[in-house]
């Protein structure tokens, strides 16, 4: 099998998309487009090595892609010369392909990198292809002639080629030469091109009405999934008592392995449950000594990644809270502040309830408080 390594170009702006910091770390339905970019690349199952261009003096890219299998470089002042960096930084790894991807292409699907490197086994470089649908006329601040389509093609990324030749075609280059493509360096350099046929829902994000589009068609990609939750704690002795992570000064605690947060724990449960993902004692088991005393933020934080990792969103949370006493109502809009802040959620999204069992049961006799907890999330199909 050969070693195969790609380059995600992401060293750019993106002026065109309007927005306050460079398009590949916006995010599209909780996720940045960088990280959308790398894991459609990475589920081809074929890429052993990664290195991702970015600007000098880009602090964002390791934080965004922290815990991924990427390395860093940087780039140049035009696309050739941190694509020429790119290459350079796998010398050391030194694959039999490469795969050169713009981060702004986030939907590449395995199907599209597989034709690439099958078209490999015959030629030197290969390129993704479409047909121009739509006519095509000269623009010269008025309509001019139509142009046949016939001999047009609109190209994409990612382009695939031997390392070894488009390394020496790259390197042969001017410093100044600057390139709209890499295809067009392989074309240069004599190699020997092919076309695959490419696919037009891998289109690149330029434009504010691209990322609109996105997101648009990833919510139409997403179902509705809603999870349950409950937990609850006897009363002991102490002097505060933890719930929705807002500490209630009343005389007494809540017994518990961590802080014994039961508004939260449930809350947990049912982020989890809507991931089919087990529950807080499979991740956080009370026989760990290392969660003894945790702040149950923790927990609620780590069902949060998971569902940023799976691609999907937290749409709304509602937690009830089971109890004669504390009384809940003065706390209730500090505990949603708290919960929206874990979960970066507006308040609009955060509802906290509370009722009492009429006096009946162990909650009905003070022994103890109960919570149960509902969360809809939106996860990929």
């Amino acid at each position: 099998m050969p070693k195969i390594a790609q380059i995600l170009v992401a060293a750019g702006v993106g002026a065109r998309a309007l927005g306050d910091i460079p398009k590949q770390y916006r995010k599209i339905t909780g996720r940045t487009l960088i990280e959308r970019t790398l894991s459609s690349m990475l589920e081809s199952g074929v890429i052993d090595d990664t290195v991702v261009v970015i600007a000098d003096g880009d602090d964002i890219a390791a934080e965004v892609l922290s815990g991924s299998p990427v390395s860093f470089t940087i780039g140049g002042a035009t696309r050739t010369a941190s694509v020429k960096a790119g290459l350079d930084a796998l010398t050391h790894s030194a694959p039999d392909y490469v795969l050169i991807h713009d981060a702004a292409r986030p939907f590449a699907a395995p199907a599209l990198v597989t034709r690439l490197i099958d078209a490999l086994s015959s030629v030197q470089a290969a390129v993704p292809v479409l047909p121009l649908i739509d006519a095509v006329k000269r623009f010269d601040g008025g309509i001019g002639d139509d142009v046949d389509r016939a001999g047009l093609r609109g190209v994409q990324t990612p382009q695939a080629f031997h390392y070894a030749d488009i390394k020496a075609a790259f390197d042969a280059l001017d410093p100044q030469d600057s390139f709209a493509d890499d295809i067009a360096v392989a074309r240069g350099a004599g190699l020997s091109i092919g076309a695959v046929d490419g696919d037009a829902a891998n289109y690149k994000l330029t434009y504010p009405s691209d990322f609109d589009r996105a997101e648009r068609e990833l919510m139409s990609m997403h179902y509705t999934a809603v999870g349950n939750g409950f937990d609850v704690h006897r009363y002991a002795k102490g002097d505060v008592l933890w719930l929705c992570g807002v500490p209630i000064e009343c005389g007494y605690s809540l017994l518990g392995h961590s802080d014994a947060d039961a508004g939260l724990h449930a809350l947990t449960d049912a982020i989890l449950g809507a991931m089919s993902f087990g529950d807080i004692g499979d991740h956080f088991p009370p026989s760990d000594p290392k969660w003894k005393g945790a702040s149950s933020d923790k927990f609620l934080r780590f069902a949060q990644e998971e569902v940023i990792k799976r691609g999907g969103t937290i749409d709304h949370v509602d937690v009830t809270i089971i109890c004669e006493k504390p009384k809940i109502k003065p706390h209730r809009e500090a505990m949603r502040a708290r919960i929206g802040d874990i979960l970066n959620l507006p308040l609009t999204r955060v509802s906290v309830k509370a009722t009492t069992t009429e006096a009946l049961g162990f909650t009905g006799r003070g022994e103890g408080l109960a919570a149960q907890a509902t969360a809809v999330l939106s996860l990929p199909r």
